[in-house]
């Protein structure tokens, strides 16, 4: 037998025959390599996956598919009786049965195909259960001629099967047939049976003029459906325009879109009743003079091809009067053109890449009346030409001046450009609707004033310093959006204002005008957040109040609690935002007024209770009050129609709760209450809640390594209660010092979010284990996860970030690096020295090589700004089914971190549109804790605007200066500026994190995770504040007839060591008491060297370096923690190795430092810590990696009292002293491949203490 044809199928959708030289994996290939596989070994190793299927699968013969085969045809050997059941002549017979188009068919022969054939037309028809028999439908055409024919099924799913596919087409009143997306190579044999077809859909097949198999009816037989009025042969891949159709005389509508023509042939000219002609997403560059024949062509579709004029041919075309020519490759407009196609009343040519308009001679435009050229590359734009113009598109061009024709204006979009002015002339009495918002206004024009009909003004995010007085006398306004503008004060003329709608966010407003909300009195929403508010405007003098306010916006202002009884004069007030003012309280009974309240925010104040009578309130579904001091569980659980309550970062010790909890209660968020203990019974009852969070009891770090990075999260569902966003945070990456964070969008779906927070990091640590390339392991996990997303990716997608934090595998020690990795809006900004560092990118229409790509693969953007409809993003995982047009490649950037990096966020797409980086930057600069600083970000967005689903991570960082490495720098041995450019200063990273994540530390054999092993005693650890190493050289240190580096300056990840010699860095003490919160002394503001905080916990950096002289050892960071005391300093040991003398070496402690922004102590470079050389280094872990105790025993402590503080912190202070009067030596020899080896004459001199 000849082998099986071959088929491909793409997507779970349509499956496509192989032509003879095509060969599968060459095309499989070609599919990995346009996701954007880099290397031909990983896409061979990608294509063996099983799970590839979802995305490109073959089969040898055609596979079968229930639901489209079903729409072609369903057919069988059934028992048919014909007529009336009554009639005893009617008996039942054995026939062929068939359902295609719009007919039954049942053959006239037994148990036969051949022979005449009885059609019974469907259409207006009805099908009706028979109860007689089993599994029997009795079929019946429409009109007085009407037939019956009844069928027996042998199963009932038959039978269902029947009734659901014909009930669709009796139902119909028209004779249409649908066959899109069903794998058609050539049309259905039967399908010609259905000879009244009038419309009919063959989108999304594989048809062919003349298919190859004999016998097959390819699309040249459409001509035999004589009275076919509507054709939709789109996304056919024809690539030459099927001369058939030109043969259909009552053919008014074609769409041929998205066929890869080149051309379209004179034929078509015959098309006399063709009134809708759609050629959109080709690759036409000119038209036939034959198409003038189409009298009657009304709709002429060209978008998206390759244009670079108007085609001449339109001029005849009167019937037309719109011209859709958008994504073209038009740089020029030639009025000129326009000017002789009189019908023309509407162009659309957005998405071109006009620069000017020519207008030679033209004097007016008077037919065209809409003008939509946005997304081009205009410079100025003066419209004047166009005297009848209604609406005018010109966003996201580079616009900076603005000339329009007033007479008729009725709308007018021309945000996103770089306007500093907007000329209409004359006043526009039609103007309804303006937005200008997002340019350079410093003003608003005069004319605006006297626009009599305008509703609605949009000049946010402009430079605008004041209002025009009369703005608000316009009767007509209904809705002024002037946020992110510069206004220091509203106008106070407030006559006949009828206002309904006022933003005025991010200005600089000290005040409201006093009589705002007593003569706006149709004020229905008011945003005034992030201004300078301290106080607000009465809504009444009296008892009475006609306010109608339903959502109130004040958080970030300077509110204090004078401003709230103020609020009872709005008693229709529906959602109120005060987060982040100064509340210090909220009176019960101003609460007890405000009972239509639905949603409250009093986040970030510093209220200690929420008064009881919330409980008048009986519509409130969301309480949010995190970051106060609140004590006491408020009466929220009382509520009947509650559904989240956010109590997180207060200071709750406990939570009173009802027999039962509020049935419609989703959210509560608890976490961030130190002192909150729940007994079992309460834990059992709020696990019933669908999202309950609360912080987890910290356990002993059993691994003994720091807590180093820290983190915070927070999720927030959009308007519908959907949570359609997702964050991951794993702090001890594959067992690491590693740490990988994640935030996830999926827009409106909810299972995409759910499946990248589930998958992704485990698809991150393969792809580690086969690359060490930043950039290509971060492209090929967002790419394997494509795969991963299965059946849900191919309908359903999702924007993701993905930030690895990672060191250098050949130096664990060493330098931290930063990869970040996005698709889609979600993005991620690093903090450095206060300043945003932007490690995202948003791919969507504006970015020119994005919008390249998308029109070669010829996707048609919407006016919305979509693909296809579907997504802003042309880079977003899942949403297969867009496949080229968008990719899941994501943007990669890495940095090295440097000791200037405070912080970094990742946000949802909720999170960026409502602020900008800079504003988030300085919103949590100052936060110091992480939870917080993400729950801040997500009220900050809410209360701004944002009504999507909103995640945002916070991570903290704090790269002290001496984990910073700089042995290996420029000669002069200063460390150069960090930037972000491509060789920035490498670096080491002390990250704060809650104790529970343990860290574990790598082992210098597999580089990957380890825990460290219990072997190790804690005498081969010891150290106590008064031992030191002996003072005898360790044999074979002196023996070595090696170079030494005398003057060798060393950073202190990498200090001076001995060869064979195990050396541990001590830190100087902590004194608990003394210090304020940042380790800074509390009287002269001295950062102590290598300490810093982590909320009420005093953390101590230790520096454990092992090296053997004939390995490379690597060298590790570790910190301890220290108990903080009142009674002095607390310093943990262990017991001593015996045998050793105790002395301390405080020779290089330095105390001399820089404090930084985020708290943390930086101190300087050439300041040592404290090296203990121990008589022997432990040789059973060469890799030398050691995990100081992570609780100290309280016997193990020496306990310095108050009177002795002094005594120390001044030998300390004056030892530094010395220090710094040597001079610095000269810089070392840059010669890293050899093994260093010191003598001990290089080691400072040993200094005792008092201790």
């Amino acid at each position: 037998p000849p082998p099986p044809t071959l088929y491909v199928q793409l997507h779970g959708e349509t499956t496509r025959r192989l032509e003879a030289e095509e060969k599968p994996l060459q095309i499989q290939n070609d599919y990995l390599f346009q996701l954007g596989f880099g290397e031909l070994w990983r896409v061979q190793e990608e294509g063996m996956d099983s799970e590839i299927g979802c995305l490109i699968r073959f089969y040898a013969g055609k596979p079968h598919s229930t639901g489209s085969s079903e729409r072609i045809q369903l057919s069988g050997m059934y028992n048919v009786r014909k007529g009336k059941m009554q009639l005893p002549v009617n008996r039942w017979t054995r026939r062929q049965v068939i359902l295609c188009g719009t007919c039954l068919i049942v053959s006239s022969v037994k148990d036969s195909l051949t022979g005449k054939m009885h059609v019974l037309p469907l259409i207006g028809g009805k099908v009706e259960e028979v109860k007689k028999h089993q599994h029997c439908l009795a079929f019946s055409s429409s009109g007085p001629q009407s037939q019956t024919y009844y069928i027996c099924f042998d199963t009932f799913t038959e039978y269902l099967r029947w009734l659901r596919q014909v009930s669709k087409v009796a139902s119909q009143r028209i004779s249409s047939v649908d066959l899109s997306c069903c794998s058609l190579e050539h049309l259905p044999a039967n399908l010609f049976y259905s000879q009244d077809l009038t419309h009919l859909n063959l989108k999304q097949n594989f048809l062919r003029q003349n298919p190859s198999l004999p016998a097959a009816r390819g699309l040249n037989e459409l001509q035999r459906f004589t009275k076919l009025k509507s054709l939709n042969l789109s996304n056919n891949h024809l690539g030459d325009f099927p001369l058939a159709v030109c043969n259909i005389p009552t053919l008014a509508e074609l769409n041929v879109s998205c066929n890869a023509l080149r051309s379209v042939p004179a034929d078509v000219g015959v098309m006399h009743n063709l009134q809708t002609f759609l050629l959109d997403g080709n690759f036409l560059q000119s038209l036939p003079a034959e198409l003038e024949n189409m009298k009657q062509l009304s709709y002429l579709g060209l978008s998206f091809n390759e244009f670079t004029d108007i085609p001449e041919v339109l001029e005849k075309l009167t019937a037309m009067d719109k011209l859709c020519m958008s994504g073209n490759c038009m740089e020029t407009l030639r009025l000129q053109a326009l000017r002789k196609m009189p019908h023309i009343k509407h162009v659309d040519l957005r998405l071109n890449v006009i620069r000017k308009l020519i207008a030679d001679e033209v004097d007016f435009l008077q037919h065209v009346t809409q003008l939509d050229l946005r997304d081009n590359k205009l410079g100025d734009l003066d419209a004047m030409i166009f005297n009848n113009i209604e609406v005018l598109h010109c966003e996201r061009n580079q616009l900076v001046t603005l000339d329009i024709c007033g007479y008729f204006l009725k709308a007018l979009y021309a945000s996103s450009n770089e306007l500093v002015q907007v000329d209409v002339y004359p006043v526009p009495n039609y103007l309804s609707y303006m937005d200008v918002s997002r340019n350079r206004l410093e003003n608003v024009p005069e004319w605006v004033c006297e626009s009599r009909k305008l509703e609605v003004l949009d000049i946010g995010h402009n430079q605008i310093c004041e209002l025009p007085a009369r703005l608000f006398c316009n009767s007509s306004l209904r809705k002024l959006l002037a946020g992110h503008n510069q206004l220091a004060r509203l106008p106070e003329r407030l006559e006949r204002t009828s206002v309904e709608v006022l933003d005025v966010q991010h200005n600089q407003l000290q005040e409201l005008p006093p009589n705002l909300l007593m003569k706006a009195d149709s004020l229905r929403f008011l945003n005034a957040s992030a201004n300078k508010l301290e106080s607000l405007p009465p809504a009444t003098l009296s008892e009475e109040t006609n306010s109608i306010l339903q959502e109130l916006y004040l958080t970030n202002n300077s509110l204090t609690d004078k401003c709230v009884p103020l609020l009872t004069g709005h008693p229709h007030l529906k959602i109120l935002h005060m987060a982040y003012n100064r509340l210090q309280s909220f009176p019960a009974s101003k609460m007890a007024k405000l009972e239509e309240l639905e949603e409250i925010d009093l986040s970030g104040n510093k209220l200690k209770a929420i008064p009881t009578t919330i409980m008048n309130c009986r519509r409130m579904h969301t309480v949010i009050a995190h970051s106060n001091c609140i004590e006491v569980f408020p009466e929220v659980m009382q509520l009947p129609e509650i559904k989240c309550v956010d109590l997180s970062c207060n200071e709750l010790s406990e939570v009173t709760l009802p027999e039962n909890l509020p049935p419609k209660l989703q959210e509560l968020d608890l976490t961030g209450n130190p002192r909150l203990v729940l007994d079992h019974k309460t834990l059992e009852l709020l696990n019933n809640i669908r999202c309950f969070k609360i912080d987890q009891p910290s356990t002993g770090d059993a691994s003994g390594a720091p807590a180093v990075w820290s983190h915070g999260y927070t999720e927030a569902s959009g308007v519908k209660n959907k949570l359609c966003v997702a964050a991951l945070s794993v702090n001890n990456f594959c067992d690491n010092r590693e740490a990988l964070y994640g935030v996830f969008d999926g827009d409106r779906n909810v299972e995409v979010p759910y499946l990248l927070q589930c998958t992704m990091s485990d698809i991150l640590a393969e792809e580690l284990q086969k690359t060490k390339n930043e950039e290509e392991y971060m492209v090929n996990t967002f790419i394997v996860m494509q795969r991963k997303l299965g059946t849900a990716g191919q309908k359903l997608g999702g924007a993701a970030v993905l930030c690895h934090i990672k060191h250098d595998p050949v130096d664990p020690g060493g330098s931290f690096t930063l990869i970040s990795a996005n698709v889609g809006k979600c993005q991620t900004v690093l903090c450095r020295n206060g300043k945003p560092l932007p490690l995202s990118r948003s791919y969507v229409m504006s970015c020119e090589e994005e919008l390249k790509r998308i029109k070669q693969h010829k996707a048609i953007i919407t006016e919305d700004g979509k693909v296809n409809g579907v997504t802003e993003s042309t880079r977003i995982l899942g949403y297969t089914f867009l496949h080229p047009s968008v990719v899941p490649r994501p943007h990669v950037q890495s940095v090295l971190l440097t000791p200037q990096d405070e912080f970094f966020i990742l946000g949802s797409k909720g999170l960026w549109d409502s602020l900008s980086v800079e504003e988030a930057v300085e919103a949590v600069r100052n936060v110091p804790d992480a939870l917080a600083a993400a729950k801040k970000l997500c009220t900050l967005a809410q209360s701004y605007g944002c009504h999507d689903s909103i995640s945002a991570v916070v991570v903290q960082l704090s790269v002290t200066e001496d984990s910073f490495c700089c042995c290996e720098l420029s000669a002069g041995g200063a460390v150069p500026p960090p930037s972000p450019g491509i060789f920035p200063s490498s670096v080491n990273m002390v990250i704060k994190d809650r104790p529970s994540d343990g860290l574990g530390v790598p082992s210098s054999s597999s580089g990957m995770a380890s825990e460290i092993s219990s072997e190790l005693s804690t005498s081969e650890m010891s150290s106590e504040v008064g031992s030191t190493a002996s003072d005898e050289p360790p044999p074979g240190a002196l023996s070595e007839n090696s170079p030494a580096y005398p003057s060798e300056q060393r950073c202190m990840l990498h200090p001076v060591c001995l060869s064979n010699s195990f050396q541990r860095q001590l830190s100087s003490a902590t004194f608990s008491s003394a210090f304020s919160d940042n380790g800074l002394d509390s009287d002269d503001e001295e950062p102590i060297e290598g300490v810093f905080t982590n909320g009420s916990r005093v953390e101590v950096e230790v520096d454990i370096h092992c090296s053997r002289a004939k390995e490379k050892e690597k060298q590790h960071l570790l910190q301890v923690p220290a108990e903080a005391s009142d009674e002095g300093i607390v310093i943990s040991a262990n017991e001593d190795e015996p045998g050793l003398p105790r002395k301390a070496d405080f020779s290089a402690v330095g105390t001399i430092g820089r404090r930084r922004a985020n708290g943390s102590v930086a101190p300087q470079e050439r300041s040592h810590n404290v090296i203990e050389v121990a008589a022997d280094a432990p040789l059973r872990k060469p890799g030398g990696y050691f995990a100081a105790p992570a609780q100290p025993d309280p016997d193990d402590q020496f306990i310095i009292p108050p009177e002795l503080e002094e005594e120390v912190k001044e030998i300390m202070k004056h030892h530094q002293e010395q220090q710094q009067q040597q001079p610095p030596p000269p810089p070392p020899p840059l010669q890293p491949q050899l093994p260093r080896h010191y003598q001990l004459d290089q080691l400072p001199d040993y200094y005792d203490t008092p201790l």
